[in-house]
């Protein structure tokens, strides 16, 4: 037996999966969203796959489309319409001013008219005499410019220009009288509503509390069936939940009460065929005792040895029963490293096999892991996975490594090997598969059963398929 780094790999390639219809696209090939059944696959891969992720999605998905229609009613009707209400309003002030200007040439009358609408309307007014109108600066044309613009036009029967960009906080309104230029300074809070602001506050920010508060009580919501499912899953894994406890809504209270019932009935029906079998096991064995010491008190003869021989026979197969139908027993499980079990079972395997010629068996450890395990159990399933290799091969070859949450053992050997369709028949009870495996090796067809039973109270299993070396690969998984 060798231990180090393996020369294969535990992990068997897999074979590439065949392409159905919505799959295996390439980008290359694009993606034809007119085809709504491939639409639905690639919205559903988008889309949360954990309840608590589709539950927030539930909510906020209706919440965003709520704030979309109302943030559109709101910057398409009221917004717009205080909007228009403020630039005509501003745009109606200038053109007070600039019938006022026609009429009052008098530079003193026209500085009273800047004062008096200066401070009744805040803005800053000013004339240049002969001066023409300066370019527009209002490059960035926003909505509330386009507005002001706008309503110039229609107030104000002079040109007019804008300067958006050099006035800092202010805008800046050009008119183009006929002895010279009016300069308009105004604030842009006269054409900005600050209930704008306010609306997208409030709306975001009670958004991201009510999303907030959403997470925190679905999460309260979810964590019970995150809790029944880690104890439905250390049950099937054989591992005792004794704090486990109905809690949460009352849907996952009955199905957590549920659970409980169905693990105690489990429970007590193990229990009571383990019970059982134990007085069968006591029953059987008195009179096979009686019978071995009533044969060695007769002596020794040609027919009392084959009687003898049949005895032993009946026996063997009396413990094969005895230990299917048993099972994991009330054995507790103990954190346990498997490689060190395998190591037991193939140095006894090997004793037994010191006399046979030509058999030959490559062990590789690639990691000593530890977990929980039923010893005796495990220790049954391993000594029959590789017994079982050994009787029908000539070279076996084990892998014990770990790929991910699992620990794996791959037995290969170069025997017959079993047809693919009869490779989960070999696991029912009392199966003998003699078209491929020779009867005269004796056997009672429950060894891969016993193997798959004990592996599958650890929550794992075991799988044949064909090995590289020409016979049977066994693959054992047991979760972590």
């Amino acid at each position: 037996m060798t231990v180090g780094n393996p020369t294969e790999n535990t992990g068997a390639e897999r074979p590439a999966k065949a392409m159905g219809r919505g799959e295996g696209l390439s980008d290359s090939r694009g993606f034809d969203w007119r085809d709504p059944w491939r639409l639905g696959k690639r919205i559903k891969h988008i889309l949360p796959r954990s309840l608590l992720g589709r539950a927030l999605l539930i909510m906020v998905m209706p919440l965003i489309l709520v704030q979309i229609i109302t943030a559109w009613v709101f910057y398409d009707r009221h917004f717009d319409y205080i909007t228009d209400n403020l630039a005509r309003a501003l745009a109606s002030e200038i053109a007070v001013v600039t019938e006022h200007l026609l009429r009052e040439e008098d530079p003193a009358k026209r500085q009273e008219i800047f004062n008096l609408h200066g401070n009744l309307l805040w803005m800053k007014l000013s004339f240049k005499q002969h001066e023409t109108l300066p370019p527009d600066h209002a490059t960035r044309k926003g909505y509330m410019v386009r507005k002001l613009r706008r309503a110039l036009n229609r107030r104000v029967s002079f040109n007019v220009s804008i300067d958006s960009e050099q006035a800092g906080q202010n805008v800046v309104v050009f008119v183009q009288m006929l002895d010279g230029v009016l300069r308009a300074e105004i604030h842009r809070e006269r054409l900005f509503n600050s209930t704008s602001d306010l609306f997208v506050i409030w709306m975001v920010g009670s958004s991201i509390l009510f999303f907030g508060v959403a997470t925190m009580f679905m999460r309260n919501q979810v964590r019970p069936i995150r809790r029944l499912a880690r104890a439905a899953e250390r049950f099937g894994k054989g591992r005792d939940t004794p704090s486990f406890t109905p809690e949460g809504a009352t849907e996952v209270r009955q199905a957590a009460a549920a659970f409980i019932q169905m693990r105690d009935r489990i429970r007590r029906q193990m229990r009571q065929r383990t019970e059982m079998l134990a007085g069968v096991s006591h029953d059987l064995r008195t009179p096979l005792t009686r019978m071995k010491l009533s044969l060695a008190l007769i002596g020794d003869g040609p027919e009392l040895k084959e009687l003898r021989s049949d005895l032993v026979e009946m026996e063997r197969m009396i413990e094969g029963y005895l230990a299917f139908a048993r099972g994991e027993g009330s054995e507790a499980m103990r954190p346990t490293s498997l490689g060190d079990l395998l190591s037991e079972v193939v140095e006894q395997t090997q004793r037994e096999l010191a006399n046979q010629q030509g058999k030959t068996l490559d062990v590789h450890i690639e990691e000593q892991v530890s977990l929980p395990l039923r010893r005796n159990s495990m220790r049954r399933c391993l000594q029959n996975l590789v017994s079982n290799a050994l009787r029908y091969g000539d070279n076996v070859s084990i892998r014990l490594g770990r790929e991910g949450p699992h620990v794996v053992l791959v037995i290969d050997d170069d025997g017959p090997g079993i047809p693919e369709e009869m490779r989960e028949d070999v696991f029912k009870p009392f199966f003998r598969l003699d078209t491929s495996r020779n009867p005269e090796t004796g056997g009672t067809g429950l060894g891969l059963t016993i193997a798959r039973d004990a592996v599958r109270s650890h929550g794992g299993d075991v799988r044949l398929e064909a090995s590289p070396l020409g016979g049977l690969r066994v693959r054992l998984r047991v979760p972590v």
